[in-house]
């Protein structure tokens, strides 16, 4: 047996799925490096092509060379790579590419893709994965045919090639796009935001890139018979649909009231979705309230939902937690919904999970604040933006320095992978612990 074996043994799949994104972002970055990559024709820094490549791979958005200006149209291919890979997951992708070239899918290998995609069991997996490529690649399909018209007509051919890019940004929610050149340097989809119609298939793309491959698999199995829906479909739909309408509201009361009607609903629902964790923006984040700068902060840390091209904290965590305060009011011994108990171990994960995406985002904001010497609000918000790997920014991103932009890597990596991802992979079954203390109380509140 080979040592290369040896070692591919000895790795879980946590750290299998941690070793694939690692490897490609790592390969991204090298092919962004060569001259043919940008319109200058000329290398690109290697730090300025790893934050990109983790960028693209972790689906985040947060740039510092604009997309449009820097790369050329092999670069941008890159990315748009990269993107759909990171978008998909680097195991699925893997898995569906030996799936093509007719390999026999090992249990290992099955047990990996069922950890990549959060699935349920392992059972069912490969059809499960061929699934998720299908539908994919059709609603990509799509809306790049929906962009079409608009995008041509606005850029001639060139918007054959921007229908596409921005398709399958906005599906893998990713936030890159192509609208420097036209609009100005990162000025994201703000030209487009009076019109409905892009606005309309973007925010559609993005949603169903965010609510996850499992949940599809249901709704298309059980169409509209919902109480037959899995739990976990019922809460993701519910919660993502309370974070589309609450937000909504706000922004129309709150943020846009001075616009033109139809401008002002069409804002209100774009900045309602696109926080959680697409990146596009059609207005100018800067002039939002501090209310509104909060409450997108909070939508960027919660996320997109479980086994979907979206990173963060997820829906599923948020909706856990809210559960578990309401069965405390309650004085009940477990948290639920819609008529089902949720073990008391989920919910100490999902309290985990909000603990390290706090800890992580509020540590590295002051890191950066202090090395850049900027308000901290300023600083929160592109971290909260950098750990849901979401992309929007007040507008600091190019101009930080290399300390700031390494702390912003890490933090795009660790949304993408998800926490409990890092914690199985540094903790093997076997650090695990069975004995148990004696109890004893501690009071709180």
């Amino acid at each position: 047996m080979s040592v290369l074996s040896k070692v591919r043994i000895r790795l879980t799949s946590f750290q299998i799925i941690i070793l694939g994104f690692a490897g490609v972002i790592l390969l991204g970055a090298l092919l962004l490096m060569l001259p043919v990559a940008s319109r200058a024709g000329e290398v690109t820094p290697f730090g300025k092509t790893i934050f990109t490549a983790t960028s693209a791979v972790c689906v985040t958005g947060l740039v510092v060379v604009d997309t449009a200006t820097h790369w050329s149209y092999f670069g941008q291919a890159i990315i748009l790579l990269l993107i759909q890979i990171g978008g998909l997951g680097v195991i699925s992708v893997a898995s569906f590419l030996s799936m093509l070239a007719g390999k026999k899918i090992s249990l290992m290998q099955r047990q990996t893709m069922q950890n990549a995609i959060s699935a349920p069991q392992v059972g069912g997996i490969v059809k499960l994965t061929r699934f998720i490529f299908l539908a994919s690649f059709s609603i990509e399909g799509i809306g790049a045919l929906l962009l079409l018209p608009v995008f041509v007509s606005e850029f001639g051919a060139k918007g054959i090639w921007m229908s596409v890019f921005h398709s399958i940004s906005a599906f893998c929610n990713a936030g890159f796009d192509l609208m420097g050149g036209i609009s100005g340097k990162f000025s994201s989809l703000t030209s487009f935001a009076s019109n409905g119609y892009v606005t309309a298939v973007i925010c559609l793309l993005i949603i169903l890139g965010g609510i996850g491959f499992l949940t599809w698999s249901d709704v298309i199995t059980k169409k509209h018979r919902f109480k037959e829906y899995k739990l976990q479909s019922k809460v993701i739909l519910v919660t993502s649909l309370v974070l589309i309408v609450v937000p909504a509201v706000f922004f129309f009361f709150v943020d846009y009231g001075t616009e033109a009607m139809g401008t002002r609903v069409s804002l209100s629902i774009f900045q309602a979705v696109s926080p959680r964790t697409a990146g596009f923006n059609t207005a100018d984040l800067t002039a939002l309230t501090d209310a509104g700068k909060v409450l997108v902060m909070v939508l960027m840390l919660i996320g997109g939902s479980p086994g979907s091209t979206a990173g963060g904290m997820k829906t599923t965590t948020v909706a856990i937690l809210f559960t578990n305060v309401l069965s405390v009011f309650r004085k009940r011994q477990n948290a639920g919904c819609f008529g089902r108990r949720v073990d008391d171990s989920v919910v100490k994960n999902a309290a985990t999970l909000l603990f390290m995406y706090l800890t992580l985002a509020i540590t590295a904001a002051i890191i950066i604040s202090v090395a850049e010497g900027l308000p901290m609000q300023t600083c929160m918000f592109e971290t909260f933006s950098a750990v849901g790997t979401v992309g929007l920014t007040l507008g600091i991103t190019s101009g930080l320095s290399l300390v700031s932009q390494i702390v912003l890597i890490i933090l795009m990596f660790f949304g993408r992978i998800g926490g409990l991802t890092i914690i199985y992979a540094t903790f093997s079954q076997n650090d695990m612990v069975t004995s148990k203390y004696p109890m004893e109380n501690i009071t709180v509140g």
